[in-house]
């Protein structure tokens, strides 16, 4: 992101899912191709000509706006929403309130990144969710991506389900964000590797995506992660499947890519002369675009070690739990390659993000 959101009234620090200004009460919405907050006390607002409105979720607490030409009252965040829970829910819908949050944020991060992101309703195989409770259907709702489809359980958005879940298969982290970030690591996937040279390099890294996927993972829940993991992957859950292993490293791509971001945004810094990790300063970037993978790991290797401090000293379990050993390391690498050759221009982002605008949904 290009700078953090302040209140347009009183210049006051914004949060990305602030329905109002904490320190003067103004009503406010996200405007995305600007990532900046504008007042909206008459529910409207104009920018650059343009007329936008609130999203017509707000009440679900959804602050992003909407043009005034889009063909519904939701936003593009929104509209990607394919299933939900019915209206007349509204333990589920809380829960969904929260889960859509996590995934305006990860909306975001993808057109930081130059990703180009079509909708499910479209183009077949779109990007869409369908955001269902396992409380609410009484059956089970298995967390996964089909066909651009990415499915979420929001019964883990509450705390207590989702960190027993995380201690019974022994996870070092999980979080809604998260489970997000990996899924659609399973979509770009897809997306990013569009001939045999790349598959081709991509098998060579993560293993062959072809093998039998049921068969691993009746393997993988029955014997676990094979001795010595840890020197070729970046979690025991990408032991399982080279699917799994691709999704979990496009994951901790975002994880790292979006961490170094807000702190470049709001100035966060390692100063040799202060601290005691470096001997250099490390000054960690919004954006890696042009840069080596190299660079991008390093200054996340030092920036990690200081925020896993700073969780410590409020006697939290760290923030980054991971070890990047070096064959993760060309895994992300990778990644990172495949990225950069997707990126979009502004440009072409603007004009993808207008069109999806004007589509009938």
């Amino acid at each position: 992101m290009t700078a953090q959101p302040r209140c347009p009234y009183c210049r006051h620090f914004m949060f990305l899912d602030a329905l109002a200004c904490a320190n003067c009460g103004a009503e406010l919405g996200y405007h995305v191709p600007s990532r900046q907050f504008f007042g909206i006390h008459t529910g409207s607002v104009e920018i650059d000509g343009q007329r936008w409105y609130a999203c017509s979720n707000r009440d679900w607490a959804c602050n992003w706006l909407v043009r005034d030409d889009a063909p519904a009252g939701r936003c593009f965040s929104c509209r990607l929403t394919r299933t939900q829970p019915a209206a007349d829910d509204t333990v589920a819908m809380e829960k969904l309130a929260t889960t859509e949050e996590a995934k305006r944020r990860l909306l975001l991060q993808l057109s930081d990144l130059g990703l180009p992101i079509r909708p499910w309703y479209a183009v077949p195989g779109g990007l869409g969710f369908d955001l269902l409770s396992s409380l609410s259907t009484g059956t089970r709702v298995t967390i996964g991506h089909a066909g651009g489809i990415i499915t979420l359980d929001l019964a883990e958005s509450l705390d207590d389900r989702r960190e027993a879940l995380r201690v019974r298969l022994g996870e070092p982290y999980r979080t809604m964000l998260g489970h997000l970030r990996h899924e659609v690591g399973h979509y770009y996937q897809n997306v990013l590797i569009t001939d045999e040279a790349t598959w081709a390099r991509c098998r060579e890294l993560f293993g062959d995506e072809r093998a039998s996927y049921k068969d691993a993972l009746a393997r993988h829940y029955r014997f676990g992660a094979p001795e010595g993991w840890r020197t070729s992957f970046i979690s025991e859950y990408a032991t399982m499947h080279p699917w799994e292993d691709f999704a979990e490293t496009f994951a901790h791509y975002l994880h790292i890519t979006g961490t170094l971001a807000t702190a470049a945004a709001i100035g966060i810094h390692l100063d040799a002369a202060t601290t005691s990790l470096r001997d250099t300063d490390v000054i960690p970037r919004e954006s890696y675009h042009g840069e080596p993978v190299q660079r991008l790991l390093t200054d996340w290797e030092w920036m990690s070690q200081a925020f896993n401090r700073i969780n410590r000293s409020m006697g939290a379990r760290d923030l980054y739990p991971f070890e990047i050993v070096p064959e993760v390391r060309v895994k992300l690498g990778f990644v990172h390659e495949l990225v950069e050759g997707a990126r979009l221009t502004d440009d072409e982002l603007f004009d993808v993000a207008l069109r999806h605008e004007t589509e009938r949904a």
